[in-house]
């Protein structure tokens, strides 16, 4: 079974597995799915320990949210469920980021009905909106906790400064950023110091690299037609191929210790500390078994290093979004 990590301190303090899974690709960006598929994909999750699961509103939208509903209800006292709020698709067509008050409660609602339960475990704030004050946005969450609408709160992609402003209003129980050995921005940039000053759990989202770090995309075409990474920076051929030498120290590794590159990759997550929680995402249960058996992965000292060294801060090509994504980064 997967050991259990705590997340946030205090009061703001919640237990989950040390690897979630993320939702997301089951109804989103990554081409079409199986939904029988993913939904045997959530109780293998179940059986083998996996209590966090990670959705967002945005993922469809709405869609992910309503495949996950009839499998949170029925495993309710065995399943802690993250959502989110805050990208919001208009009637017009138009998408963008909505953190005032009035919306906070309606998308909070909304998920709450898309759910089918009384209460959200752990409610992120998805992006941050630049046009509304974050103690504003933050205020209505607190009353949401105090109505019992919402157990703990989280933000996504938030700055140092943003996340000591949202903690100083209430407290946050984690940060979701991307984190991986081809995405460590956070080491850098302040992010990272800030939650572990603050006692704030740390999960990383796209720990595998959007799939990169498993070896198993090699060009373009390896995608699906309809992939949404298909249109991404690193993922062009030439960024490709510029990147394969972060995947080949993966599977370097692998091949030492007779792990897969996918445990490996989320075995150093797990080693950067206690208070990290990868959530990486899996549609076929195959996949979900590999990722969990990261949980008895031990890499040794000379393991991590030979990896940090291989993928150091800021090495991958090209941008982890495209640039018009990119503006939505509170930074």
């Amino acid at each position: 079974m997967i050991p259990v990590r705590t997340l946030g301190s205090g009061s703001a303090a919640l237990d989950v597995s040390e690897l979630g899974l993320g939702c997301m690709g089951m109804t989103y960006a990554y081409g079409a799915s199986d939904e029988g598929a993913c939904l045997a994909t959530l109780d293998r999750a179940l059986d083998l320990g996996v209590s966090f699961y990670d959705s967002s509103d945005s993922y469809g939208p709405y869609t992910n949210e309503e495949l996950l509903g009839p499998f949170v209800q029925r495993n309710r006292d065995q399943v802690v469920i993250a959502s989110k709020f805050g990208q919001e698709f208009r009637s017009d067509g138009t998408r963008g980021v909505n953190g005032r008050p009035e919306y906070v409660r309606a998308a909070c609602e909304a998920s709450l009905l898309r759910l089918g339960i009384d209460t959200i475990d752990l409610y992120y704030q998805h992006r941050i909106d630049k046009s509304t004050p974050i103690e504003e946005t933050w205020g209505a969450l607190g009353e949401l906790v105090v109505e019992g609408k919402v157990r703990y709160l989280g933000l996504s992609e938030a700055s140092a400064e943003t996340i000591r402003r949202a903690h100083a209003t209430h407290p946050v129980t984690a940060l979701q950023t991307e984190w991986s050995l081809w995405t460590r921005d956070v080491e850098v940039n302040g992010i990272l110091d800030t939650v572990r000053e603050l006692g704030i759990g740390f999960v990383p989202y796209s720990p595998l690299g959007r799939g990169f770090l498993t070896g198993t995309i090699t060009n373009n075409a390896d995608l699906a037609g309809d992939d949404g990474r298909r249109s991404w920076p690193r993922f062009q051929d030439d960024a490709l191929v510029a990147n394969m030498g972060i995947a080949d120290a993966v599977r370097e590794v692998s091949a030492q210790i007779g792990a897969t590159p996918a445990r490996v990759a989320l075995a150093w997550l797990l080693a950067q500390g206690p208070d990290v929680v990868p959530i990486p995402g899996a549609r076929k249960i195959s996949h979900l078994e590999d990722n969990c058996a990261a949980s008895d992965v031990e890499l040794s000292a000379g393991n991590i290093a030979f990896l940090d060294a291989a993928a150091p801060v800021g090495a991958a090509t090209g941008g982890r979004y495209p640039d018009a994504l990119m503006k939505s980064i509170d930074a």
